[in-house]
């Protein structure tokens, strides 16, 4: 066996192992459709390399049709893949038209007019271009991880390699007259090892995302309280923390209610548990629809619930505290039992100069607390103790 055999069974050798990894991973992992398809996309590619290699003659040389089809939807699905990765919409009817057209000219240089050289720079230039929507696509988005980075300028890389390298390699060292001259020619052993490279960038870039996916989604779980649909205690203080350090540091307020359901304990005894978990779930949803853009609400207890306004004072907070307390009943009305009228108790209080979450949370704690001793199902602020009275008490 000579060397350029084992450099042809390169592509397909690793087409087929990279495309086995990813359905691996899709097996695992069903709700994502861009490992999907990426695992398609190198099934493709391999069964291309493996046509155009390794295929017996067919007549009029038919076998480098289902080839370059099959490079096609090779770069046709991993750049779907890519772009589908990012909830962004997939040009799909945009890739098959150039898809449709490159096959086109390639049928006419194949059987009405032939010629090698342009049959290969019509698939070339189009792989070119089906890569080239990857960066269009994430040019306007903002890329929070350098893997999202290394994607977009792989993307431009190998629009670059599959446009620009044919020409000019074609243009220095002239067409084929022969497809054993191809075979053999500076031009077939680049596309070797540059495709080589370029899947190998894009398979690492796609893993890496997969594997930032799957981290986000368990710190996700982890922060997160199912019942209600907000965060738990842990979450809303990591966020809640962050948040309020950085309205301190830029010098804006932060406010924070503190609401507790009211005879919680008593509803669970009399109407059972599902009444209370209905509850505490319609409280959740009716906090998430109220809320303005960038609060950030938490479970902290069994029936207690924290929402902290970045940016906001007194009054927006107090606004929002009565909205939610009047309307709570009709938004539970429909999971509960018809006698059963759930109602909430709300503290709030505004940050101060230097106070971090935990001085928050205790002054919002006390006005909770003059809510329920007043009797319930109203909005108490927090007002801090007259400079006077503290140094008296001092």
């Amino acid at each position: 066996m000579s060397g350029q055999f084992f450099i042809a069974l390169l592509n397909p050798g690793m087409g087929l192992l990279l495309g086995a990894a990813f359905l691996l991973l899709w097996l695992h992992r069903r709700d994502q459709r861009y490992i999907l398809l990426a695992a398609l996309s190198y099934a493709a590619m391999a069964a291309g390399f493996l046509i155009l290699d390794f295929a017996p003659i067919l007549p009029f040389e038919l076998q480098r049709l289902p080839a370059n089809i099959g490079f096609l939807a090779a770069a046709y699905l991993l750049v779907a893949a890519a772009i589908d990765r990012y909830r962004l919409p997939v040009p799909w009817r945009g890739m098959a038209a150039v898809c449709g057209v490159a096959l086109a000219f390639f049928l006419w240089f194949l059987l009405v007019q032939p010629s090698i050289t342009h049959r290969v720079l019509s698939i070339s230039i189009a792989l070119g271009l089906l890569a080239l929507r990857l960066p269009l696509a994430l040019r306007g988005m903002p890329r929070a991880h350098l893997v999202d980075d290394i994607l977009f300028w792989v993307g431009v890389l190998s629009a670059v390699n599959f446009i620009v390298r044919p020409l000019l390699i074609i243009g220095l060292t002239g067409g084929f007259s022969s497809y054993a001259g191809f075979q053999q020619s500076i031009y077939w052993t680049t596309v070797q090892f540059s495709q080589a490279m370029i899947s190998i960038l894009f398979a690492l870039c796609l893993m890496v995302a997969a594997a930032i996916d799957l981290m986000a989604e368990l710190r996700q779980q982890a922060e997160s309280d199912t019942l209600s649909g907000l965060l738990n205690r842990r979450g809303f203080e990591g966020a809640a923390g962050t948040a309020v350090r950085a309205a301190a540091d830029e010098d804006r307020p932060a406010a924070l209610l503190i609401a507790d359901l009211d005879h919680f304990k008593a509803v669970n005894d009399t109407h059972g548990h599902a009444a209370g978990d209905a509850i505490i779930a319609a409280f959740g949803a009716h906090a998430r629809a109220h809320g303005p853009a960038g609060m950030i609400a938490g479970r902290i207890g069994g029936e207690e619930f924290a929402l902290l306004l970045p940016g906001a004072g007194l009054d927006a907070a107090r606004q929002l505290a009565e909205a939610i307390r009047t309307g709570f009943a009709a938004a539970a009305a429909g999971a509960i039992p018809a006698s059963l009228v759930p109602t909430v108790s709300i503290g709030l209080a505004a940050s101060l100069p230097g106070a971090g979450l935990s001085q928050l949370m205790r002054d919002a704690d006390q006005a909770l607390y003059a809510a329920k001793r007043e009797g319930r199902d109203r909005v108490r602020a927090f007002t801090p103790a007259p400079i006077d009275t503290l140094r008296a008490a001092s």
